[in-house]
């Protein structure tokens, strides 16, 4: 059983409002992420993580659209890790693997996600990653130039992410236990050596995090209307 954990317990200080409840082709943002596991065959509960003080805008938004397979939605914790532990403590004991998906990512696709649960099957965890492009550059504290990294063998970690559930709760007893901090799931279980294999991913699926983000994603989503 694969149970997916959605996180949208982020205050969105470079946007200026809640990218989560803008609207996106007619829906808030934070419907697009949870319809994309709702419709996902091997996902059997979703787990909505929030800030506290908006859970009954998701709850409300759960019951407008008929998601089924939202089994809790839940205040988040002052981080990231903190609001995924909390939906790891909310998982059933039924549950082999969990996903993590940060609910800023709109554009997922039901047919990634279950690519991706198919290789975390068999090697204990998986993720979606974009292999970058772009030429990266090392600056120095007044932003000049110092030094480049080659970028064959590079890649933008995105999510969801999907592990096995004991290799996943091992690694955040360890990140938790010895007061550390991560910004993803594979940073946690890299801790405990957990072997991750990236699922490449040609499709859009950026997180939304500035403005004209909101007028890219609805144009992604025109075109796969067509």
């Amino acid at each position: 059983m694969l149970t997916a954990i959605i996180v949208a317990g982020g205050r969105s200080q470079r946007m200026g409002f809640d990218k989560l409840f803008a609207p996106l082709d007619s829906k808030p943002v934070v419907t697009h992420s949870i319809a994309a596991f709702e419709q996902t065959e091997s996902v059997t509960a979703i787990i909505l993580v929030g800030q506290a003080e908006r859970l009954p805008e998701y709850e409300a938004i759960v019951e407008a659209h008929g998601f089924r397979k939202v089994s809790a939605v839940i205040p988040g914790g002052a981080r990231r890790q903190d609001s995924v532990q909390g939906g790891l403590d909310q998982v059933s004991a039924e549950a082999d693997f969990v996903a993590v998906h940060d609910a800023a990512r709109p554009l997922i696709r039901p047919e990634l996600i279950e690519r991706i649960f198919q290789l975390a099957r068999i090697h204990g965890g998986a993720a979606s990653a974009a292999p970058v492009i772009d030429t990266l550059k090392r600056v120095d504290r007044d932003y000049f130039v110092i030094g480049g990294v080659a970028r064959a063998s590079l890649f933008a970690v995105q999510t969801p992410q999907i592990f096995r559930r004991d290799l996943l709760e091992t690694a955040y007893g360890v990140i938790f236990n010895e007061g550390l901090e991560v910004t993803d799931e594979i940073s946690a279980v890299e801790l405990v050596e957990g072997k991750v294999v990236l699922v490449p991913n040609d499709e859009p699926n950026f997180k939304i995090t500035y403005p004209a983000d909101l007028s890219l994603a609805e144009f992604v989503l025109r075109q796969r209307a067509k």
